[in-house]
């Protein structure tokens, strides 16, 4: 008779694991509590889907700061050019860009999710709407599954999939830690990672809506420490700061309650200080007998001119052929040190990712099966590993999920 497995969980990892599990000839049910499956897959990428990064191993392992060791073997066993492979054979082109970002070549992250659903169908997995209340075991090992209409399910195997607790409205209700406990397993604190910030000043609210791109940050502790910098493009919210610098930056944050941390934003990154002069000089001869507020729209996005003028704190109707050159250098700090104290994380719900999870004492790295409980394996999210943004989190849960896959 097969062995029958259960999957809770049809995010990226728990569809990886089914779909490997089921091409062994095991008998595999996948359990999900949306009525669709990917649903978080949908949204990753801004609804693109960073699939995984184009580059070598140890980069993978290097680009995730917290547990990164963990992930020798599941890299190692199921590389970022195995998930590239295995997309294009499942009818998925794919692009690399900035930062060696994968990509479908489309731009639609439907076209993963799939994807992913052909190749469950392709290894005979069935899916099963519903919503998993308990994983029971016995004398050590998986006896069952029990289901919050109270239907019961044996199995050999169960695979915990269920993501962290970021994103709640795709399913990712922190289900996974509930059943790890459930069976002994210690969780690590749940904290959000990926996620924007929110800051002290108050004026971020007049930009909002607001892109920059191709500016840089700069991240400083209370020690003015430099902990992370970066380029690329920055988003301005009622409360604070987001995009994709920011959400990078987030996971150097640490501590935010005994540190003050402050983003220093470069509006004008590839222009010297004296490269500024000489081309806000040029915009104040060309509207020499405008004012100020006027001389600045050649330079800046309309929406941000006021932010910048309050900055300074020059006059906004002091006519330009009066600007004084120590007025000029206000100017170019302002447009090269705009400075946003940093008050706290965005709650979870927002985060892109869960930091914390599943202890990894407790998890055989080479399997993905606990330690304490024969038939029992967890894979992605839940485990209390993340990585930076570029694709980083998604290879974690591809590789995890094959490993859990192929050994359950």
């Amino acid at each position: 008779m097969d062995k029958k497995v259960v999957v809770i969980g049809g995010g990226a990892a728990g569809m990886i694991a089914a779909s490997i599990a089921g091409g062994r000839g095991l008998d595999v049910t996948l359990i999900e509590k949306n009525s669709m499956v990917g649903k978080k897959l949908l949204i990753t990428g801004k609804g693109r889907c960073n699939i995984t990064n184009d580059c070598d191993v140890e980069e993978l392992i290097e680009n995730v700061p917290v547990n990164g060791k963990f992930l020798y073997s599941a890299f190692y066993t199921f590389t970022n050019m195995d998930v590239i492979e295995l997309f294009n054979k499942l009818g998925v082109k794919t692009k690399v860009e900035r930062g060696n970002r994968v990509f479908p070549v489309s731009d639609r992250s439907s076209d993963v999710v799939e994807a992913l659903k052909k190749y469950m169908k392709q290894n005979n997995v069935k899916v099963l709407k519903g919503e998993v209340d308990k994983v029971e075991s016995n004398d050590g090992c998986v006896k069952n599954i029990v289901l919050k209409n109270g239907k019961s399910i044996t199995c050999d195997s169960v695979i915990i999939a269920t993501g962290g607790a970021s994103y709640p409205q795709t399913g990712s209700t922190g289900d996974g830690y509930k059943f790890a406990r459930q069976n002994g397993h210690n969780i690590n604190k749940i904290k959000p990672s990926l996620v924007p910030l929110e800051t002290k000043e108050k004026w971020v609210k007049n930009l909002q809506g607001l892109t920059l791109r191709n500016i840089s940050i700069k991240v400083l502790n209370k020690n003015n420490k430099k902990v992370y910098d970066d380029f690329g493009e920055l988003n301005f919210n009622s409360y604070g700061i987001s995009g994709p610098v920011i959400l990078s930056a987030s996971c150097y944050i640490k501590d935010m309650d005994k540190n003050d941390y402050r983003v220093i934003i470069d509006l004008k990154p590839a222009l010297s200080n004296e490269k500024l002069d000489n081309r806000i000089q040029r915009d104040f001869d060309k509207y020499s007998t405008k004012d100020f507020e006027e001389a600045l729209k050649g330079l800046l996005p309309q929406k941000m001119i006021p932010t910048i003028v309050e900055l300074t704190e020059i006059d906004p109707k002091k006519i330009v052929n009066q600007i004084s050159k120590e007025e000029r250098k206000k100017l170019i700090y302002s447009l090269k040190n705009m400075t946003l104290n940093i008050k706290k994380y965005r709650p979870i719900k927002d985060a892109i990712v869960t930091s914390g999870g599943v202890k990894i004492n407790e998890i055989n790295p080479s399997t993905m099966e606990s330690k304490l409980i024969e038939g029992l394996y967890f894979a992605g999210e839940v485990i209390d590993v993340d990585a930076y943004t570029g694709g980083f989190n998604l290879q974690i849960a591809f590789s995890t999920g094959y490993l859990a896959g192929m050994n359950c």
